[in-house]
């Protein structure tokens, strides 16, 4: 009997759990991932909506600790130290709080993140940064609380905020180059004609030294017997800008009658105009 008992009490406690009522949430959970530069960025946040109420002035009141977003702390990491208006937020997990006004924002990353909407006793130890950011009048309403990171390139982005008829955004720069060029040194004691060419590849396209960037397209290109058009276009485009035009040409050359092998007709163009520019 005391056996019955118990596989009956596991069967309802099996029942209760599957039978479990799910719901929609009110501000839906949203997880936001974006690699900027080699830095990743992550920001975990609940996402309200309108639903016909005035937001910014009542809903969230102006000149107030607001928890930016719903329910538990908005929050953003970081996997390398940024810099936001001059200053130098250590990389790390924070929570994201913001006081709206009118024209501008205080946009505070806060060192404490398990907080359930704003901290009982707010501290300023804990602020680990607090920036300034405009506030831009929207034409069209959101009508669903929006945080992006946008306006992407090597070493910056945007981070935006939306809601309403406001738009806020914060700029942080990443250390890419200094990230980059460690990855570069590190890898390069044994490294691969793939290796050398993308190291001269990211030096060229960040104006960096550029006989530096030639002696590693030289070297991608001892490494590589069969020279592919793409290192060879590399090559000439570092000897154009190093002022030798007819090395330059030459090179062009080569690119395009392998790129013309390949089968790839973008390259053939590439180089048929620069040829023609260097050639003037």
């Amino acid at each position: 009997m005391k056996n019955i008992l118990i596989a009956f009490a596991v069967f309802l406690s099996q029942f209760a759990m599957e039978a479990q009522i799910k719901t929609p949430q009110q501000s839906p959970k949203a997880v936001l991932n974006q690699q900027v530069g080699l830095t990743d960025v992550e920001v975990v946040y609940s996402r309200p909506s309108a639903r016909g109420r005035n937001v910014y002035g009542n809903l969230v009141p102006f000149g107030k600790l607001w928890r930016t977003g719903a329910n538990e702390n908005t929050l953003i990491s970081f996997s390398d130290d940024v810099v936001i208006d001059g200053k130098t937020l250590p990389k790390g997990k924070y929570a994201l709080y913001t006081i709206p006004n009118i024209q501008s924002w205080d946009v505070i990353f806060y060192k404490t993140t398990d907080n359930w909407g704003t901290p009982k006793a707010y501290d300023e130890a804990n602020v680990a940064l607090k920036a300034k950011a405009k506030e831009i009048a929207l034409p069209q309403s959101v009508e669903t609380f929006t945080i992006g990171i946008n306006g992407l390139d090597n070493d910056s982005a945007n981070l935006d905020l939306a809601w309403e008829h406001s738009f806020v955004s914060l700029k942080f720069e990443v250390p890419t180059q200094k990230n980059a060029m460690e990855s570069i040194q590190k890898v390069l004691g044994g490294a691969t004609g793939a290796d050398y060419y993308s190291a001269a590849q990211y030096y060229f396209q960040s104006n960096a030294d550029i006989t530096k960037t030639e002696s590693y397209i030289d070297k991608a290109l001892a490494l590589t017997p069969e020279k592919p058009f793409f290192y060879l276009r590399l090559k000439a485009l570092v000897q154009a800008k190093k002022g030798d035009k007819n090395g330059a040409i030459e090179t062009a050359k080569l690119s395009m009658a392998a790129a013309e092998k390949a089968g790839n007709q973008d390259y053939v163009k590439m180089n048929k105009d620069s040829i023609n520019e260097w050639s003037k």
